[in-house]
């Protein structure tokens, strides 16, 4: 009775709750609200998997995990993530850091508290005594006692730290010298209890809640979570363009690439600063406001203190020059250790020109120098997606990615692949991780493996202890199977046709997206587009730039625009006329055989098949038929429909099954008890916007 009341009033209480936010969330929100997962999940289940791990490695490699390693890592660009967001500041990111920091210093305060519990024994190695001097009767508690009085002053510097930023003042700030900055100096005193705990036979003890202390500290550090951060190629360029002609130099943008190249390379190697700090300020003829903001990054980047910051991420890449740019203002900021910096090919011509960009890096002895064999580059799932069309995309982001890996062996360069990909099949995404792993191309994962996470997905894959631990159960297996695997190279027959279907793909997406006058009008009427630019669920603009139309769009809007119609339009359109065609021409055999024994392809071709089996055409007929008005976009609503029929039956055909998901049991049941509960929330969606758009 009593359960059944408690169960009463948390229903009320949420019935009678607002579900919508009604002000849109700062960065600073988000990031901390984003950090939760961490706090709340992962800080007590990545040490807890990694125990498993450990048992497994010495069950069958007959030795365990190094304390010190980190076989998972976790980063975030949430308040470092300034690509078309004006609202992230300098002073964002400087604010995430705090927190994060302070946050951690919490975290094992807490930890080692519990660990002081525990250790009430009175003998210890002489390193120890060292320390806590002789005649102290519980030695591990007193070495433990000041180890927490250290993070406590921690914590406190960085909550004070964190106040003067937010209130922008500047006054005396507590010393450096007696709180932890380097993770190094935390694990080198568990180390030192780890070692006593040993000499003295008490492994039970050694190996117990201090060696989850050692992997925590492995795996988040003393940062909690490390910050990217991302900034359009544009910005940079425009800074920089600005220092140039502050110099006298002349426009920097209107100087042909070579020029570039040769500026930049003789700026890196030198060790003359081109600016004196905040000069920038004083001289807006010179430094527009962005200019100004893009320039106030990099010092506010070189302020940072160890592992706070992770890589820099460069948005819409296209050049090396856009590469050096990067380099040299973090050099000119002084920036002490320049963070990595990892280019972003995101549309389909940005990777067909990734290797000739990446190329002209490895080529310059300056730029090679300062990299210390070591290259991250971003592969853009979900603009490429948008930009080209699902085939299209995907041939590129295999075909760029084992070009580079190529020419990364040659130049003698560990390159690390970070794959931008959100959770829709538009975006990259598959929700058959370890399928969708072994489906990347042959030599280009090497036992390391970088993906964004992202929204809904770090609830669903995070967001609970047993969910979080299978997730890396997962990603572990994937990446160390890849890695032990055989697995099949495309031939030069499967290349050729996979070339010709990328190109059919691509022209029928982009002659409708693109080409067809009909279709803006469409989508804006047919989907809640514009409507969800409305909703306070994020801090970062839907479009990139403001004035922009469908191409602004970002890629997450743009899915979930179509998706919200269950059209699921940018994961289908263009794969029915460029199968239909390889059918019916003399490459059909090899089409088939492409299906059956390579798995990339057959990966490939069984997630479109899940989303247009997921896909309902006569609930996005009823869009069409209430909110469409103009007539001329209401055919454009017909023909897409046909190509959707045309898409399932050139899948089936090429599949061999008789009905769409006929090979995904679990999916097919899913879909019938979910459905009929979806369907209506359509049909409520479509009188809610109606009623909207008429001002109801």
């Amino acid at each position: 009775e009593e359960l059944g009341r408690k169960l009463y009033s948390e229903i009320a209480s949420i019935w009678l709750s607002d579900e919508v936010a009604r002000t849109k969330p700062t960065p600073e929100t988000e990031a901390e609200k984003g950090t939760l997962v961490v706090e709340t999940v992962l800080w007590d289940t990545v040490p807890q998997y990694l125990r498993k791990l450990d048992a497994t490695a010495k069950t069958f490699l007959g030795k365990g995990l190094p304390l010190e390693s980190a076989p998972i890592k976790f980063a975030s660009w949430m308040g470092g993530d300034r690509d078309g967001n004006p609202n992230v500041k300098p002073n964002t990111t400087r604010v995430v850091c705090l927190r994060n920091r302070a946050k951690a210093a919490s975290l094992f305060k807490r930890d080692l508290l519990e660990l002081q519990n525990d250790l009430s024994i009175t003998t210890c190695s002489d390193e120890i005594k060292a320390v806590v001097g002789e005649g102290v009767r519980e030695p591990y508690r007193a070495f433990i006692k000041g180890m927490v009085e250290k993070l406590e002053r921690t914590q406190t510097w960085a909550e004070e730290e964190l106040q003067k930023v937010q209130e922008g003042s500047s006054g005396s700030s507590m010393s450096t010298n007696d709180i932890y900055l380097s993770k190094q100096e935390l694990m080198d005193e568990f180390l030192t209890i780890k070692r006593s705990l040993e000499e003295l036979g008490d492994g039970f003890a050694a190996e117990g809640k201090l060696v989850d202390l050692m992997r925590n500290l492995s795996a988040f550090g003393l940062t909690l979570i490390p910050l990217d951060v991302r900034q359009e190629s544009d910005r940079h360029e425009e800074a920089v363009d600005s220092i140039t002609r502050y110099l006298g130099l002349g426009s920097y943008s209107d100087w042909d690439e070579q020029t570039k190249l040769n500026w930049l390379t003789t700026q890196i190697t030198s060790k003359r600063p081109l600016l004196p700090p905040g000069v920038w300020r004083e001289h807006p003829e010179y430094f527009s406001e962005t200019a100004v903001d893009t320039l106030e990054i990099f010092r506010m980047i070189s302020e940072q203190h160890e592992d706070s910051l992770g890589a820099y991420v460069i948005s819409q890449a296209t050049s090396a020059s856009d590469v050096l740019n990067v380099l040299l203002l973090q050099l000119d900021a002084g920036v002490k250790k320049p963070l990595r910096v990892a280019p972003l090919f995101e549309t389909l011509g940005d990777l067909e020109g990734a290797h000739g960009t990446m190329s002209t890096l490895f080529n310059l002895p300056a730029y090679k120098g300062i990299i210390n064999g070591k290259q991250e580059v971003m592969i853009g799932y979900s603009d490429s997606a948008k930009d080209a069309g699902r085939l299209a995309a995907s041939n590129a982001q295999v075909d760029t990615q084992s070009k580079l890996a190529k020419l990364a062996q040659e130049h003698n360069i560990d390159m690390t692949f970070f794959h931008g990909k959100g959770g829709t099949v538009g975006r990259g995404g598959n929700p058959q991780t370890f399928k969708a792993i072994l489906s990347h191309a042959p030599e280009t994962i090497n036992g390391q493996f970088r993906v964004t996470e992202q929204g809904e997905m770090i609830n669903q894959n995070f967001g609970f202890s047993d969910r979080a631990e299978r997730t890396m159960d997962i990603y572990t297996a994937a990446v160390m199977a890849e890695k032990l695997s055989k697995r099949q190279e495309p031939d030069e027959s499967w290349k050729n046709v996979m070339s010709k279907i990328s190109d059919i793909s691509c022209d029928s997406y982009r002659s409708v997206v693109r080409g067809d006058e009909r279709f803006v009008p469409y989508f804006r009427s047919a989907t809640p587009e514009l409507e969800l630019g409305n909703l306070n669920i994020g801090s970062r603009p839907a479009k990139r730039k403001a004035t922009g139309g469908v191409e602004s769009l970002r890629a997450i809007p743009w899915n979930f625009a179509w998706t919200q119609t269950r059209s699921n339009l940018p994961s289908w359109l263009g794969v029915g006329d460029a199968l239909s065609d390889i059918l019916k021409s003399e490459d059909k055999s090899t089409l088939r055989n492409m299906y059956e024994n390579w798995g990339s392809f057959r990966a490939m071709i069984d997630v479109v098949e899940m989303v247009l089996a997921k896909s309902e055409p006569a609930i996005a007929e009823h869009y069409d038929n209430v909110l469409v008005k103009d007539d001329l976009a209401k055919e454009l609503g017909v023909d897409i429909r046909k190509k959707h029929l045309e898409a399932e039956q050139a899948v089936l055909e090429l599949t061999g099954h008789d009905k769409l998901g006929q090979n995904n049991a679990v999916l097919m049941r899913q879909m019938a008890v979910r459905n009929p509960y979806v369907d209506c929330l359509n049909v409520l969606q479509v009188e809610t916007l109606k009623r909207l758009r008429e001002g109801g």
